[in-house]
């Protein structure tokens, strides 16, 4: 009895070897990982970028280290089952990837929270960085930025089926909620929309809070909460009345201007040819919100 239990024994260990290998093969970023979406983008071949530090660094170790968020539905989140990232700004640095001869198998994601990001990309722990990253000249004394790749801007999510809420102008009365510290809440008491404010650690608490009729909107960039839309487009829609702008660029070592000047020419190239709107509509279109790419700022 103790033999046969001894070979049934290694049966399991076998099998379950071979089910952590396969797993281990489709993981996010193993040999023949896909995008949930389904985009693809060409590999380019015979990539040059002289004078590029990072380019050169890329190219030596044959993968790139991509920057990103994985908390923001439909821009940059990773499923907790797969280990898959998805969202906007996941394709589009996966389609910079593409660009610089890097195919979807040789990317490293690392996740980097929005207060470290400057250290990460001046430290050379990411390559690049894609993620709802705003430009600004305060940031620009650290680090470089390509872009923006899109326009966002202080926008409402509201229940689908209230019509009360058309604008900042209509929240008087109404409960507000947004991220305790962030921007948006405060550009809310700045301009006395509302009195009544309700503040949460993170987004998704204020978006549970908003299904549950508890509070009326949820406020931060338009490109967050199409993405939280994107999920529930039958309880959730955003207004569509932005109150701010927020140009999102990938950030990029501040001296590297060879570098930065080959994402810009790849963000131009998917805006041209139709890339960037598949990309969009594939993840934050879902909203049934649309968009348009902004023009790209080469300084």
């Amino acid at each position: 009895m103790r033999r046969v239990s001894g070979v049934r024994a290694v049966g399991v260990l076998l099998a379950l070897a071979a089910l952590l290998l396969g797993a281990a093969c489709g993981r996010e970023g193993g040999p023949g990982a896909a995008a949930p979406t389904g985009l693809t983008y060409p590999v380019a071949q015979n990539v040059q970028v002289p004078g590029s530090a990072t380019f050169a660094k890329i190219q030596q170790a044959g993968r790139v280290k991509m920057g990103v968020k994985n908390d923001q539905p439909g821009l940059g989140v990773q499923d907790p089952t797969t280990g898959q990232y998805t969202g906007f700004d996941v394709e589009m640095g996966r389609m910079i990837a593409a660009g610089l001869g890097i195919p979807a198998d040789r990317i490293d994601y690392v996740v980097v929270p929005s207060a470290a990001r400057e250290d990460a990309i001046s430290r050379g722990d990411v390559d690049y960085y894609v993620g709802t990253y705003t430009i600004n000249d305060n940031r620009k004394q650290r680090v470089g930025f390509a872009g923006p790749y899109f326009l966002a801007g202080q926008d409402l999510l509201v229940r689908a089926d209230d019509p009360s809420i058309t604008g900042p102008t209509t929240l008087q009365g109404k409960r507000v909620c947004s991220v305790t510290g962030s921007t948006p809440i405060q550009r809310v008491r700045q301009q006395n929309l509302t009195a009544n404010v309700v503040e949460f650690q993170n987004y998704s608490q204020c978006v549970d809070q908003l299904i549950a009729n508890q509070v009326d909107a949820v406020t931060t960039d338009d490109a967050i909460l199409k993405g939280f839309a994107a999920q529930d487009p039958q309880r959730l829609k955003v207004v569509g009345q932005v109150f701010s702008q927020e140009p999102y660029g990938v950030g990029v070592a501040r001296d590297d201007v060879a570098f930065r000047a080959k994402v810009n020419d790849l963000i131009q190239q998917a805006e041209t040819d139709g890339t960037w709107q598949r990309i969009y509509d594939a993840t934050l279109g879902k909203s049934g919100t649309p968009a348009t790419p902004p023009a790209i700022q080469r300084y």
